[in-house]
């Protein structure tokens, strides 16, 4: 059975060194926040102004002033702190996010991300992926492996709008966890009941093991 999106975020939180500062985009990387142990001592950071988010609030205990960049309310952790937007910007373009967990509409195999516009249809607003994407050390998506239609989300290029180019270090999809290789996707681990052949079949790249 492919990843369920708890066990996708389960999946992605392993890739979180101890002691790092990381971002979770909108959408399936908020998930990762309730599956990092307390003791790895990790900042998330939001790029509306907040370093030291928490997991989401308990029903009850919701404060309406404390939000992450999606509008969800949130909790922040003993030593955390809020900013304003400038300076949350500054941190993410000076090279000080560790990590940066993003949701994308398409990727290719060069690395090349897409996760803001649907050509004719859906636009979602760049928002603070293109400074993400460029600014962060390390980029890992997040995302179905497939759209609704079926297609192929995972590219020899992207047809949709880039946000930025050659971004891209590793992909967790609800089949598989590949990296960007340049010629085709390098295959690292294939979600439980999945096989290599499904996963060629649903992918416009070459598959590399």
């Amino acid at each position: 059975m492919p990843f369920t999106r708890e066990e996708m975020a389960e999946r992605a939180s392993r890739e979180i060194p101890r002691g790092c500062v990381v971002n979770l985009g909108i959408g399936l990387p908020t998930l990762i926040a309730g599956f990092i142990p307390s003791e790895h001592e990790v900042w998330l950071h939001s790029e509306n102004g907040l370093l030291g988010m928490g997991p989401f609030p308990y029903e009850g205990d919701e404060d309406p002033q404390l939000i992450n960049a999606g509008k969800q309310t949130v909790t922040v952790l003993p030593g955390g702190s809020c900013f304003d937007s400038a300076l949350s910007f500054a941190m993410i373009r000076g090279g000080h996010v560790d990590l940066a967990f993003l949701g994308a509409m398409q990727v290719s195999m060069k690395g090349d991300l897409a996760n803001w516009a649907i050509p004719g249809g859906k636009t979602m607003g760049i928002g603070g992926a293109m400074d993400l994407s460029s600014g962060c050390q390390r980029l890992i998506v997040l995302m179905t492996h497939n759209s609704k239609d079926g297609s192929p989300k995972l590219l020899k290029d992207c047809s949709f709008p880039l946000t930025a180019q050659g971004v891209v270090d590793r992909i967790v999809t609800d089949l598989a966890v590949l990296d960007v290789a340049s010629d085709g996707f390098r295959l690292i681990e294939l979600a439980p009941g999945v096989s290599l052949e499904e996963l060629e079949t649903k992918t416009d790249a070459p598959i590399l093991s």
